[in-house]
């Protein structure tokens, strides 16, 4: 399974779900992803009506964000949180939500770069959208979220 791999890079390695990112997400995005919002099926069924309310995609739990990183929503985490060093200077959404100060987002995506791993950090979708590629076999096989 690609998800289970760890990267040869010391950070990523280091880096897993369990000690990083679970308290991460209970301190930053817990409040619109917790066990109270919608699972992501149900979440993409209506999303506006989630957002009006104030709830996105729950994420609460390592199978549930991985919804996001990997398959279905291939990238979603990585477009939503990217700071724009990667996406033609315009970050993500939910880049805002990482911290108070640029210091401590900055701190708080690099945690999340080094779960997902530096090479697997891509904001390509699944499919092709417009001009943009869709994710390949490659970046996939990059992606390493250890638990």
């Amino acid at each position: 399974m690609w998800f289970a791999g760890a990267s040869a890079g010391g950070l990523a390695q280091d880096a897993t779900y369990r000690k990083d990112i679970k308290p991460l997400f209970d301190a930053k995005c817990a409040g619109c992803h917790g066990a109270a919002s919608p699972v992501l099926q149900e979440f993409l069924l209506d999303e506006k009506k989630f957002a009006a309310a104030m709830k996105g995609p729950r994420m609460d739990s390592y199978a549930d964000m991985l919804q996001l990183v990997g398959w279905p929503d291939t990238g979603a985490i990585m477009r939503r949180l990217d700071d724009g060093k990667n996406a033609g200077g315009k970050p993500g959404n939910m880049y805002q939500y990482l911290g108070a100060s640029d210091e401590e987002r900055q701190k708080n995506l690099r945690t999340f770069k080094a779960w997902v791993g530096p090479e697997g950090w891509a904001l390509n979708r699944f499919k092709a959208r417009g001009k943009v590629p869709g994710v390949t076999k490659e970046q996939l096989e990059k992606i390493k979220v250890k638990y």
